[in-house]
């Protein structure tokens, strides 16, 4: 099994910073792709940027040259730097990875999700 637990969300203003971390834990043979995903009240969920474990990045256009996303490989954690964030940001947030459990196959997990308001 694998968990993901996700932190860092909040409240922060337009044009405001915010780094949403999540780490994966349990018995974790090999994480291939990790993400962030995100739905707000009344739309689906979608990707908002992922990172292969080589480094390989995609980004949804809508964050392209505001949000970063970064691994620690060693740490079995990933990041999502979110600079100038606006009101249409306004989503829980949610972690995934695409990771394979001792003994087990290939399988994707989800985390708990984290909010992230963008609100004066």
């Amino acid at each position: 099994q694998v968990q993901l637990v996700e932190s860092g969300g909040g409240l922060v203003q337009p044009g405001g910073s915010l780094r949403l971390s999540c780490a994966a834990s349990g018995s974790i043979f090999s994480i291939n792709t990790m993400g962030w995903y995100r739905q707000a009240p009344g739309k689906e969920r979608e990707l908002v940027a992922a990172i292969t474990s080589w480094g390989s990045t995609n980004y949804a256009d809508s964050v392209k040259g505001r949000f970063t996303i970064s691994r620690d490989n060693a740490k079995n954690t990933v990041f999502l730097q979110m600079n100038s964030l606006k009101p249409e940001d306004t989503a829980v947030y949610y972690c995934n990875a695409r990771a394979r459990s001792l003994g087990g196959p290939e399988y994707v997990y989800w985390g708990q999700g984290t909010q992230v308001t963008v609100s004066s």
